[in-house]
């Protein structure tokens, strides 16, 4: 129970009855420390054998040898590297440290529920304030009641036991950031996992955050590209963005993901991969293949597993967004990617139901989506003024049978600049990705988007809508005139066109050359099952013949007239050659 302010008394353990003396000296610090009468009285605790242990409500006030120890090391963490080196200033520490009556607030654990504790005697303990159990588990306080509090555990609950005295920390939930965790693979904690020994951080951010203010920001105006030429050129992303991907389940919205990732190389942009009850097996396969392309060295994986506690899975997407904001104020630019976050929401709703909050729409709580706003509203393209950093996110979201209406996936996508929706039935036809066009969206990515990119992709996206359209309507009849059929030929050549296999990401001026020959119609005539291969021969045929012009897109991002009408040329001229090799 927490303490009765207005009924103080001291309870003095050891195992050595106190002198007469002692006892004066006792009540008289009590008296001067509450400002009143403390009555005091004696328990013999054999475990207390040299020293003595006071409880006073709450309040505890250890001075045993482990007590005194622990005051100590306190001390020394708080002894800060100035101008000299840090043995002289740890000396000076160790020569000027007094031992201090200072109380400790202990709690005692009332049960054990799961994932949750209850905890009495912590009477000044705050929200989110990290506690420790004798067994080192951590926890976090997730509701505050009038005489008890629940904590969330961070580990197995069968360590942690009713009767257990809990410790105050003084501490919000931290996470460990430096550039030492680049390249390398830990768990919600800042803990590595990849067995490459430990990290030593460059220092510590709170995993909960105010985002940057209005005036903090900048507009998004510089393309953050995935090297999927459906999406840079339809819907391009720009640094700061939060762009969604959502599609159900298997219809490949990691690999999306894992592409921009590798598409990052060489880039200097600093990406953070958070799995968020993920398998085990799946994390280890997305690692070896970040690894195996080159693009590990500058990732950061955060693996909250599917075994892990609900209140791990709970703050890895916070964890990574600490790690990112120290890169972002740092001047770099990040790209991290959640996934997904409606594991991340059932995680969140398992807490809340063990918390006994009450349930809503579909048992989540009712502050879900307060839940990832304040989580996505952390990205940003920050000012000048404060380094001009950012932070790009692509949150992951599964949907049950295609249904972009349920609560999670309705709440996300309000929070977010556009989304990109994966199709089942365009991922079983063997389109790869399975992007809707029509679903799809990016609500800023245009503004970032580079000038040559416009001018190449024209009215894809346009062509695409009215291809698809017409392909329904003309399910229903045999017979179409030659100016529907050539349509048809075209919008599925374009659909081929964006075929694009995994781990094989375009370079700008590549989508460049590809959509500036597609939207010429120098693909029309071409055999679907042969676009593929024209495609590389071509790419090939125009870097070889145009090599001054490919450079120039990749460095200035723009392509005039000539050099579009130069491109159709040459393209042109390649498919002629391709022509007359076929009829040979």
């Amino acid at each position: 129970m927490r303490a009765d302010r207005s009924h103080l008394s001291a309870l003095l353990r050891s195992a050595k009855e106190p002198t007469g003396e002692q006892l004066a000296r006792f009540e008289a610090y009590l008296r001067e420390h509450y400002k009143r009468e403390v009555p005091v009285s004696w328990e013999m605790d054999p475990e207390v054998p040299v020293g003595f242990r006071m409880q006073v409500g709450s309040d505890v006030y250890d001075w045993t040898p482990q007590g005194t120890f622990r005051q100590f090391r306190d001390h020394l963490l708080n002894v800060r590297e100035g101008e000299n080196d840090i043995l002289p200033l740890m000396q000076e520490a160790v020569d000027n440290w007094r031992p201090s009556a200072e109380p400790e607030e202990m709690g005692e654990v009332l049960a054990v529920d799961s994932e949750v504790a209850t905890i009495s005697g912590l009477a000044h303990a705050r929200y989110g304030e990290i506690l420790t159990f004798p067994s080192g588990v951590k926890g976090m306080i997730q509701d505050l009641r009038k005489d008890d509090l629940s904590c969330v555990l961070f580990a197995d609950s069968g360590e942690v036991a009713a009767g257990d005295m809990v410790r105050r920390t003084h501490k919000t939930a931290g996470m460990p950031v430096g550039d030492g965790f680049l390249g390398r693979v830990i768990d919600a904690l800042g803990v590595p996992i990849d067995g490459k020994g430990h990290i030593d951080p460059d220092g510590y951010r709170p995993i909960e955050n105010p985002a940057p203010g209005i005036l903090d920001r900048q507009p998004v105006n510089t393309p953050m590209e995935t090297g999927l030429l459906c999406i840079d050129s339809m819907f391009p992303i720009g640094r700061g963005q939060r762009e969604l991907i959502i599609g159900d389940r298997q219809t490949g919205k990691t690999a999306i993901a894992l592409d921009t990732i590798i598409n990052q190389k060489g880039k200097d942009v600093v990406c953070i991969y958070v799995a968020i009850g993920q398998k085990t097996s799946s994390v280890a396969q997305l690692t070896e293949n970040l690894l195996r392309r080159g693009a590990l060295s500058y990732t950061t994986v955060i693996s909250a597993p599917a075994g892990a506690s609900a209140a791990l899975q709970y703050i890895a997407p916070y964890a990574g967004c600490a790690l990112a904001e120290y890169f972002m104020y740092s001047g770099r630019d990040v790209l991290i990617v959640y996934d997904d976050l409606s594991k991340h929401a059932i995680a969140y709703r398992a807490l809340s139901l063990l918390l006994g909050r009450s349930p809503g729409r579909e048992a989540f709580p009712g502050d879900v989506f307060y839940l990832h706003s304040r989580l996505l509203e952390r990205s940003a393209h920050l000012s000048d003024e404060l380094g001009g950093g950012s932070m790009t996110a692509l949150p992951i979201v599964e949907t049950q049978a295609g249904d972009v209406s349920a609560y999670i996936p309705t709440n996300i996508i309000s929070i977010t600049d556009g989304q990109i929706f994966l199709e089942s039935d365009l991922f079983f036809a063997g389109q790869r990705p399975a992007v809707n066009v029509g679903l799809s969206v990016s609500r800023v990515g245009g503004d970032a988007q580079t000038k040559a990119m416009k001018t190449a992709a024209g009215t894809l996206r346009l062509d695409l809508a009215q291809y698809r359209e017409m392909e329904v309507f003309t399910q229903f009849s045999s017979d179409l005139d030659e100016t529907t059929k050539r349509q048809l030929t075209y919008g599925q050549g374009l659909m081929r066109l964006l075929r694009q296999p995994q781990y094989a990401p375009f370079s700008h001026h590549r989508q460049v050359v590809i959509l500036t020959a597609a939207m010429a119609h120098i693909m029309q005539d071409i055999p679907l099952d042969k676009i593929d291969k024209f495609r590389e021969g071509l790419v090939g045929f125009l870097e070889e013949e145009a090599a001054d012009l490919c450079r120039r897109v990749d460095m200035t991002g723009k392509l005039s007239e000539e050099d579009k009408e130069e491109l159709v040329d040459l393209g042109r001229k390649f498919l002629s050659e391709y022509l007359g090799k076929a009829g040979d």
